[in-house]
């Protein structure tokens, strides 16, 4: 499949609200065939579909979204398997870092704010 045959990324249907979504439903929601998300299944690991009886493979809103990304790493952005696999580790790195930072000034904040309610009960007293 050529690249110019693939829908853009703005032409993919809306993702539907609800919980889990068959192969079938993720191909037609991503623009990509169901051999290929099984094959992106082996390639990166944070694509982990639930697996139900006679090994269905059920895909939750958030893997829809990472399959999206993935598609468009990998198609529009000319990235490999590899250089797509370490793109979505770098994101998931940052945001992590990003995660411990907020609690840091989460904690700074609070400290911040129980002094302010200490100075304003002094000037009350």
């Amino acid at each position: 499949m050529l690249q110019s045959d693939l829908p853009a990324a703005a032409d993919l249907p809306p993702i539907p609200l609800k919980r889990y979504f068959t192969i079938g439903e993720v191909s037609e929601l991503c623009g990509v065939k169901p051999h290929v998300l099984r094959y992106w299944e082996q390639e990166f690991t944070q694509l982990r579909p639930v697996k139900r009886g006679g090994n269905r493979r059920y895909y939750q809103h958030h893997e829809v979204l990472l399959i999206r990304r993935i598609r468009e790493l990998l198609y529009q952005d000319g990235f490999t398997i590899s250089g797509a696999r370490n793109r979505l580790d770098e994101i998931a790195s940052r945001k992590r870092e990003d995660a411990e930072e907020s609690v840091g000034l989460r904690e700074q904040l609070a400290s911040v704010c129980a002094e302010i309610k200490s100075i304003l009960q002094d000037l009350q007293n």
